[in-house]
């Protein structure tokens, strides 16, 4: 069951669940439930047409029973969405076309071939109609009338009253009308066709019907290849995994695993679940969570992911993650979340598609008076008006930004691009500049300390030693690197303890070590703690560390500087030509940084950039946005930690590398779960083409109305050559968003 629980205004309490949403067959089908579910105090519904799902936020006190009842009682089905694949309504869908269609062949043929047209013929072609009217075109019928019983109305009940109206029109002609008189010649049907009331229009009947279920069959397989990339994420888990219990390893489901279990992994398995290396080495293949097809080296203490591949060695794993909240799991509900949404543009095309019934019904109206009133004879009026019924179609309208959603996210997801939602495509178009973070993002992250200064009287042990305690409790990278020398052979003394500890975002950590008040960090920041002047060994040694692309990090205690660590980080391989791509895509990249201006000026060197802050704090950094943003600029935010994710949420588009803290993913609009930086460039080229095909598909819904809907007016359009217009429009719009399953990222 997929609820959560969401803040509310003046404290209330909201439940958000995701629906599947049965019988739904247009977009103004979920419209009508939108608004039913609308009217229930305190709820907010959006329905997705193309994914047949709802996503209700109500008040606690509204049970989901009463949310059902609701989408019952306007015509519809609706259960809890369990995050599995739907059964689909193809199959049947296709039994009915077939049949249809094979009772229609004989009644187009006898129609329209009078070399084919006998005594009596019109009879024989109304046997084969009427089951194909009746049962054939019963789903459009149904939903026509349960549209009726709730005043509504939808695309099923323009279908359901042009073929009624044919078939209906018929009958009256062959029994009433003299239409079953006719001879078997063709100058004989030509004049029966001039005399009024001796039309009949079975062949209109029957064929829009199977065109209209042959255009839903073929609408229903293409949601489905839509849906599969999604399905198939979802279904990547290990099914069974080998736990270990008492020494002894067991083959048990992967839902038996808990979090703290230790379970084997053998070359060619999948990873039962998320967790931590405790046994062993290999390589883990991740393409299927991230898109790099480079396996990882993974060693004892390395974190691995659930539905991962282990292509070598024997590992023994520690579960920290199961279920629902298994990095798989997470991934599958970002992308799910991001296929509900709706854009500005389909908003706009859901209003549209809430009136276009009510309005084609009425144009069809006017259109059959206004022949009339004209001279024109009855048939000739009824044919144009039946043709304007039929050829109007709001369902292209109705799909033409949730199907390219479905699929460009999809297509993201197997490539490890995670897109929140459609306002996230809009806002990609626009970014022209992309402010990036260095430490992670730029550079590996992967800090080292390249020397260690003791200041007159200090033991480098010991500086090492009480350094090394402190850090250990901090989780950035710089501290990590002097953390691991702990291990080291210069450390001695046994590790000391530490209490109290404190750490000031952008400045550093203090902490009492061994019952004395000991400061790491940055060199301006201690000494501004303390109220110490930096001169001597120590300002030269900030300097040379400075001049070598070095970050400074000093350590104080006793009231006066100790020593300095000189740390240094790489830039990543592949820095340079993302930088290129970025460029490419018309974005004028920014770094800014928390470290000294040595380090931050050495990698904006390497990679180009002439946009450089630095000993910017976390806070800074979103002044960085705010200010660039004030300067007319559109930015983007690309940063992995959890002092980037003001930023990243205050940016117009905030991009989080995978790699990095869940609070910067949880801020980000687009997540890129292999971390890798060219894989950016990749993300905002899916958006952009995404968006490219919504807006696309958006033309081509309304400019196929604005076209079609006056030349049936006109009485240039045959209703059967309408029915068949009307069908394949939605099944264009939804292929054309197929097309995104080919999108490949640059090499």
């Amino acid at each position: 069951m997929t609820t959560k629980t969401a803040p509310a205004a003046l404290g209330e309490s909201l439940q958000t669940i995701d629906f599947d949403i049965e019988g739904m067959t247009c977009a103004s089908c979920a419209n009508r439930i939108e608004r039913k579910l609308g009217k229930v105090g305190g709820v907010e519904a959006t329905v997705n047409f193309a994914t047949e799902r709802a996503q209700v936020k109500a008040p606690a006190d509204v049970t989901v029973a009463e949310l059902i009842g609701v989408v019952e009682a306007a015509g519809y089905g609706a259960t809890i969405h369990e995050s599995v694949p739907v059964a689909d309504s193809t199959d049947v869908l296709r039994r009915r076309l077939i049949v249809s269609a094979v009772l229609t062949v004989p009644v187009v043929v006898l129609s329209m071939i009078p070399a084919a047209q006998f005594v009596g013929w019109q009879w024989l072609a109304l046997a084969f109609a009427t089951p194909v009217v009746l049962w054939g075109a019963w789903p459009f019928h149904r939903a026509a009338a349960l549209g009726a019983r709730h005043a509504s109305a939808s695309m099923d009940t323009l279908v359901s009253v042009g073929i009624a109206a044919a078939y209906v029109w018929s009958l009256w002609a062959l029994i009433f009308g003299g239409a079953a008189s006719a001879t078997a010649t063709a100058t004989d049907d030509m004049a029966m066709r001039a005399a009024p009331g001796h039309d009949i229009y079975l062949e209109v009947a029957a064929a829009v019907t199977c065109f209209v279920l042959l255009g839903r069959w073929m609408e229903a397989r293409a949601k489905r290849s839509s849906r599969e990339a999604l399905t198939a994420l979802l279904q990547l888990g290990a099914t069974e995994a080998s736990l270990l219990q008492d020494g002894v390893e067991v083959r048990v489901p992967v839902a038996r695993i808990a979090v703290g279990d230790r379970f084997v992994v053998r070359p060619g398995e999948k990873i039962a679940t998320d967790g931590v290396v405790v046994d062993g080495a290999s390589a883990v293949d991740a393409s299927m969570l991230t898109g790099e097809s480079v396996p990882v080296e993974v060693v004892a203490g390395s974190s691995v992911a659930g539905a991962t591949v282990n292509t070598f060695g024997v590992v023994t794993v520690e579960a920290t993650r199961v279920g629902a909240d298994t990095e798989l799991s997470r991934i599958g509900r970002l992308v799910e979340e991001a296929q509900t949404g709706k854009s500005a543009a389909q908003r706009l095309a859901d209003r549209v598609s809430a009136v276009f019934v009510p309005i084609v019904i009425g144009l069809a109206l006017v259109t059959l008076f206004g022949w009339l009133i004209a001279g024109a004879g009855p048939e000739a009026a009824f044919t144009a008006a039946v043709a304007t019924l039929i050829i109007a179609c709001p369902c292209a309208l109705g799909l033409a930004t949730p199907t390219a959603l479905l699929v460009g996210t999809g297509r993201g997801s197997q490539l490890g691009i995670l897109i929140r939602g459609p306002e996230v495509l809009e806002r990609s178009r626009t970014i022209d500049t992309i402010v990036l973070d260095k430490t992670g993002t730029l550079t590996t992250g992967s800090m080292t300390v390249a020397s260690v200064v003791a200041l007159a009287g200090v033991d480098e042990a010991q500086l090492v030693s009480r350094a090394a305690a402190i850090e250990s409790f901090s989780e950035h990278p710089i501290a990590q690197a002097i953390a691991s020398l702990a291990g080291g052979e210069s450390v001695s003394a046994q590790a000391p303890s530490v209490t109290d500890f404190v750490a000031s975002a952008g400045g550093g950590v203090q902490a009492q070590v061994d019952a004395v008040r000991t400061f790491v960090g940055k060199p301006e920041w201690v000494a501004e703690k303390l109220s110490l002047p930096i001169d001597g060994l120590l300002e030269d040694a900030i300097r040379a560390a400075s001049a070598a692309g070095q970050s400074a990090i000093a350590v104080a205690w006793g009231g006066e500087f100790r020593g300095l660590f000189a740390v240094s980080d790489t830039v990543r391989p592949a820095a340079v030509k993302a930088l290129r791509r970025y460029r490419d895509l018309g974005l004028t990249p920014v770094l800014a940084t928390g470290d000294a201006t040595g380090p931050a000026h050495a990698v904006a060197s390497q990679l180009g950039i002439d946009d450089l802050y630095w000993g910017v704090s976390p806070a800074g950094k979103l002044d960085i946005v705010r200010e660039l943003q004030s300067g007319g600029a559109t930015v983007a935010m690309l940063g992995d930690g959890v002092n980037d994710a003001a930023a990243l949420a205050a940016a117009d588009l905030g991009i989080a590398m995978g790699t990095g803290t869940d609070a910067a993913m949880g801020a980000a609009d687009i997540v890129v779960v292999g971390g890798e930086l060219g894989a950016v460039a990749d993300a905002v080229r899916l958006s952009r083409r995404t968006l490219a095909t919504i807006r696309g598909n958006l033309f081509w819904a309304f400019a196929y109305n604005v076209v079609a809907i006056p030349l049936a007016m006109a009485g240039l359009l045959n209703p059967m050559i309408a029915g068949a217009a009307m069908a394949f429009s939605s099944v264009f719009v939804v292929t054309n968003s197929l097309r995104l399953r080919r999108f490949q990222p640059d090499a």
